[in-house]
């Protein structure tokens, strides 16, 4: 295996980063981290080398001042939304998540129920939370979002969310899943903060798209294949090209929101501290590609992964079929066959041999084995004997 990504250099400087953007707010800062804190696998995929856990090790050095507020759509909770990594549903990894952060030491506040318009299992669910002694609270539907301006900064808006008591500078607001409402959360903690005389601050840490990374980059149009079922879009930030005259990355939802954001930052401070979606971020990743070439592969090998992985859910049922056509576009743009990932056709070439389900697997010497079923073994089985054999 070929490592492509310097870990840590990330730990350092991205750390750094996040401390220098807290010092240059007030009271509080509320930091939104997008993608997962821990668990990243679909980051260790695209970035060989990247820890799954690395940002929560980053985070655990600012765990003293730092305090953890998980948020949950209402509508993940009434379809029973599911992590495709782990096969749990999202309201019982808030409830995972809330036991690994407490294993190592971080604090953690409240749970926000998002997109609440009085769903009964939101209800059964804050009922749940609440017996084991976690604070609860409810932010609501706001009719025109993101683009009524005016009534999202108002009493009849934002306004009308439950207020999340918090007690320390760093409020990191973090979700089981991406959509989830996290962005929403932190606005309308500005807005109570504000209406309590309390001077908060806002930034982002997403860790994909990779902001200074070009738009058609594959480790960028390997995010796009990742939220295909989000019909999220990887674009050139236009307020950064217009503030700067540079090119950035960002993507639909954080510029879709961007007016938002900047009128609410206007009617709190007067005017707002960025000039772009790109600015509120904090993401440092895009410098610690020790060998570019290798995540460009390990990036093309996840969308043909997330290209089958779409076409296994549809055969087995799921309605997907918009996120199966969009990975095939996303493929064709990225000029991909299944042809590219090297184990994809040594396991396609045994079944067709042998006419039989099939799997292949490849070894750190670049070595293929692969392996069919058998009336004694399944593939799986098969191909770990067949791999224990050849060391």
């Amino acid at each position: 295996m070929k490592y492509g990504f310097d870990n840590d250099k990330y730990l350092s400087i991205q750390s750094e980063n996040i401390k220098q953007r807290i010092s240059q707010f007030g009271d509080k800062l509320y930091l939104e981290f997008g993608g997962k804190l821990f668990d990243d696998y679909h980051a260790s995929r695209v970035l060989p080398g990247f820890n799954p856990d690395s940002k929560l090790k980053m985070l655990m050095q600012l765990s003293d001042y730092a305090e953890v507020i998980q948020v949950i759509s209402a509508l993940d909770i009434e379809k029973n939304k599911v992590r495709g990594d782990l096969g749990i549903t999202y309201d019982e990894d808030v409830l995972r998540l809330r036991e690994e952060f407490g294993r190592v030491g971080l604090y953690t506040g409240a749970v926000v129920i998002t997109h609440y318009n009085g769903q009964s299992s939101a209800d059964a669910y804050r009922s749940r939370l609440e017996r084991q002694g976690i604070k609860v609270c409810y932010h609501y539907t706001i009719e025109g979002y993101p683009n009524n301006v005016a009534l999202i900064g108002s009493d009849d808006g934002f306004g009308r969310n439950d207020y999340v008591e918090t007690t320390r500078p760093l409020i990191v607001v973090t979700a089981p899943g991406p959509g989830s409402g996290k962005m929403a959360v932190c606005l309308s903690q500005l807005y109570h903060e504000n209406k309590r005389g309390v001077k908060a601050g806002y930034a982002k840490f997403e860790t994909f798209p990779v902001w200074n990374l070009p738009l058609k980059h594959p480790v960028n149009i390997a995010y796009e294949a990742a939220t295909a079922d989000l019909n999220d879009v990887n674009m050139i930030d236009p307020f950064h090209l217009e503030a700067y005259g540079n090119v950035a990355v960002n993507y639909n939802r954080d510029i879709e929101i961007f007016p938002v954001l900047n009128a609410i930052f206007e009617n709190i401070y007067g005017e707002n501290p960025y000039k772009s979606p790109t600015d509120m971020g904090v993401n440092m990743i895009g410098f610690c590609m020790s060998a570019e070439d290798v995540c460009c592969d390990a990036a093309r090998d996840e969308i043909i992964r997330r290209h089958y992985d779409a076409l296994n859910r549809y055969a087995l049922g799921a309605d997907n079929e918009h996120e199966v056509n969009k990975i095939a576009l996303i493929m064709k743009q990225a000029k991909l066959t299944t042809e590219y990932r090297r184990t994809t056709v040594a396991a396609r070439d045994r079944k067709e041999l042998w006419n039989c389900p099939a799997i292949a697997i490849e070894l750190q010497d670049g070595t293929i084995i692969t392996a069919g079923s058998s009336e004694l073994l399944g593939p799986s089985a098969a191909l770990i004997l067949k791999n224990l054999k050849s060391r």
